[in-house]
């Protein structure tokens, strides 16, 4: 059994819609729950104007009766609340006459899908391959994730994320701790868990608004209380940390990954990099964590720890030099509403795309076709590795 999903819609469009496939029958569903992580995803200093517009909020169409699932596929809407401004362009049914504000976007923004997206499906509007590539997408992500959240509680798995690094600051990126991280206030700025450095981080924020710029920075997701021996090493395609980076590198602008310490361990000894194990008499400890929780390609007991290193996002607002597709005359990338920044946000993607990746990694191992059954596989297991 697989827990899978997919998404739909623009930008622009009339809804996002998010189909989730392979959860067991009788999983408790607080939809509550599902808005909150939607909103989360909107903050963040330096977000743009859109986040003032829209709040986003999850209907539920299918698969879920009397609060539970029914183990058929859950279909989820986001409603675009912006989308009056947009009826008329982003019509679904052909137009007799242009619309009398079309918003033809000519002039690809560099670092953006639009230029490649363009010349791939030879169309003359880049505006038909902007909407999809829009990190709006991402707001389905999270409504998904928030489904994979609630069936890993089941299990004793709780993600969270902060802001190791904003703009260059801190020099290195901050390390956390797990209670650092849970300290966080709900509704902090920017995520991080040193308030002198968050603020250093608004200023920066403050300045690159002011120049018409935008700023990445690191993003780090911490798993608690996975149990070992999910993922495997037999096959490539089963090894954990490879569905881990290729679901984070899948969240936009994000362009790197490290779980662990992996970076820094490129250039020490094995002597300084490897953990090394032990036994309290109830079990295989670690002292250290640099593996992020993963050996082989399977989890180890410890907290799963993975980073996301953004770009600076692509819209500005003082726009790079391109071309315009049709004249191929120098001119102004084109602009649509944008952001300073996004790194807390994407914090909030990725905690989703590992909830993604666990849960069907815990579907994988333990299968089941209601909750019950799957608790019990968990359970069987569990006790397997006590006399290991």
């Amino acid at each position: 059994m697989f827990f899978k999903f997919t998404t739909a819609g623009e930008s622009h469009g009339k809804a996002l819609i998010t189909v989730l496939e392979g959860l067991p029958a009788g999983l408790p569903i607080d939809i509550a729950t599902v808005d909150h992580e939607l909103w989360r995803r909107q903050q963040g200093y330096g977000r743009g104007g859109r986040m003032k517009i829209e709040k986003d909020e999850v209907q539920v169409l299918s698969g879920v009766r009397h609060g539970r699932t029914l183990g058929s596929p859950i279909a989820l809407m986001i409603e675009n609340r912006d989308f009056v401004h947009w009826e008329q362009i982003m019509a679904s049914e052909p137009i007799e006459t242009e619309p009398s504000n079309p918003r033809v976007v000519k002039r690809p923004r560099p670092g953006h899908a639009d230029l490649a997206g363009g010349q791939k499906f030879q169309a003359r509007d880049l505006r038909n391959i902007l909407e999809r590539a829009s990190a709006r997408e991402t707001a389905a992500r999270v409504a998904a994730g928030a489904i994979a959240k609630q069936l890993l509680k089941e299990f004793g798995v709780e993600i969270k994320s902060h802001v190791a690094q904003l703009g260059g600051i801190p020099d290195k990126p901050l390390q956390a701790e797990w209670n650092d991280i849970t300290a966080i206030p709900v509704d902090s700025s920017l995520n991080c868990a040193d308030p002198e450095i968050q603020t250093t981080m608004m200023a920066a924020i403050d300045k690159a608004k002011d120049d018409g710029d935008t700023l990445g920075g690191i993003f780090e997701v911490v798993a608690k209380g996975i149990i070992t021996g999910i993922g495997s090493h037999v096959s490539w395609i089963e090894k954990l940390d490879g569905r881990i980076a290729q679901a984070f590198m899948s969240i936009h602008a994000v362009k790197a990954v490290e779980i662990g310490t992996g970076v820094a361990n490129a250039s020490l000894p094995g002597s300084q990099v490897h953990d090394e194990i032990f036994h309290d008499g109830n079990g295989f400890t670690r002292q250290t964590n640099r593996a992020g929780g993963l050996e082989g390609g399977i989890t180890n007991g410890e907290e799963l720890r993975v980073r996301g290193y953004l770009k600076p996002i692509s819209t500005l607002k003082k726009p790079l030099r391109s071309v315009d597709i049709d004249t191929k005359q120098e001119d102004a990338a084109a602009y649509e509403r944008s952001d300073v920044t996004v790194v807390p946000a994407a914090g909030v993607i990725g905690e989703s795309m590992l909830a993604i990746v666990l849960a069907n990694a815990y579907r994988e191992k333990f299968g089941g076709d209601s909750m019950d059954e799957m608790k019990r596989n968990f359970d069987s297991y569990k006790q397997s590795l006590q006399t290991y």
